[in-house]
């Protein structure tokens, strides 16, 4: 008896010493970047008329690894990656369809991985410049952590991951903002540090049209989200009173406010419901398709006739913009766990002005 506590206790000493040898080694790379970075910049940005009509799609590629085999380990699954053969199919596939989606002038995408041990270290952002030259990539990292120990048999590892903004008219700077807030010590050292990036063009009018790419926490309880909510909206309303136009897409990880789906094909994904509040940005304008699902839970394989989806990808503009259109496209979150959505806004002229009710709120 007593050489098996002794075993026992050897045991637990040998994992508490691991425990802490890998706190202590994540404290020491812990990535905390400052709040403003500028990522890009260009002294001649193509300048852009004050009435152009700009193309849009959002997408998060869920790192090439989170097809439609998949369940998730932070969505209540066990996997945390697929395999090898799977994950190059999910990037080919991902990439053809980015090609055929060239016409779109920014693409705004998330989950892409640059050097991960869940992607099998694939540089999924020089696969992009590859298939996209034309475009200007701009990349902003949210995920820089060098072990991450979950799941336990089978961790995670290494991640370098972020936003891509992809544009083909130039942009004068893109800038990756850091949100406020993050999980408590030491579960954030293992963690995203949420950020967007922030593009700005310049205007035929002098004003600018500024576009937001933003990937919001998930798997917390909601104040996160708050907080990145607030501090999106104190930003937006700012751009809007100096008289430049906002739009700003992503994976906002809540559903739009009063979202009531209409989907065709699939069920409506009512467990732990996230919306944003009715009064937010009054006003302004939230586009998605509410007939095409953009996100599946992965707590299993994707089942079309019982996996839960929703909407949570989409676009918010100000009132000096109009939406021209917006198309969910549904793939069967064959090759990711998410759907892209297309949208096209119109710009509306020299003389669109903040309106009275939104000063000084």
């Amino acid at each position: 008896m007593r050489k098996l506590f002794k075993i026992f206790g050897i045991l637990l000493l040998t994992l508490a010493v691991a425990l802490l040898v890998i706190i202590i080694y994540a404290q020491i790379t812990f990535y905390e970047p400052e709040e403003h970075i500028i990522v890009y910049q260009n002294d001649n940005p193509d300048i852009l008329s004050d009435t152009a009509t700009i193309s849009l799609m959002t997408w998060n590629l869920g790192y090439a690894g989170m097809g439609d085999d998949m369940d998730f380990f932070y969505d209540g699954g066990n996997q945390m990656r697929t395999s090898r053969e799977r994950t190059l199919e999910n990037l080919s596939a991902l990439l053809s369809f980015l090609e055929k989606q060239r016409d779109i002038d920014i693409m705004l995408l998330q989950e892409v991985d640059l050097k991960s041990r869940r992607s099998y270290f694939i540089n999924m952002l020089d696969s992009m410049k590859s298939v996209l030259p034309e475009f200007v990539h701009v990349f902003g990292k949210n995920y820089n952590v060098r072990f991450v120990p979950v799941p336990w048999h089978a961790p995670m590892g290494r991640v370098t991951s972020g936003l891509v903004t992809g544009s083909k008219p130039v942009p004068n700077t893109v800038t990756r903002v850091n949100f406020p807030g993050n999980y408590p010590w030491p579960e954030r050292l293992f963690n995203l540090q949420r950020c967007f990036l922030l593009s700005r063009y310049p205007l035929t009018n002098g004003r600018e049209l500024v576009v937001i790419n933003t990937h919001n926490s998930a798997f917390d309880d909601g104040s996160l989200r708050n907080l990145q909510m607030q501090y999106l909206k104190d930003l937006m309303l700012e751009e809007y009173r100096r008289g430049n136009y906002v739009i700003a897409g992503g994976d906002f990880n809540q559903c739009p406010p009063g979202f009531e789906p209409e989907f065709y094909f699939n069920i409506f994904d009512d467990q732990d419901v996230f919306y944003i509040s009715e009064n937010f940005l009054p006003g302004w304008y939230f586009v998605y398709d509410p007939a095409v699902p953009t996100n599946r839970r992965a707590v299993t394989p994707y089942d079309p006739a019982s996996t839960k989806t929703t909407v949570i990808d989409f676009f918010i503009h100000s009132p000096n913009i109009q939406t021209v259109f917006v198309e969910g496209v549904h793939l069967d979150f064959e090759h990711t766990d998410h759907n892209p959505v297309l949208a096209g806004f119109r710009l509306m002229g020299p003389f669109s002005r903040p309106a009275p009710e939104y000063i000084g709120r």
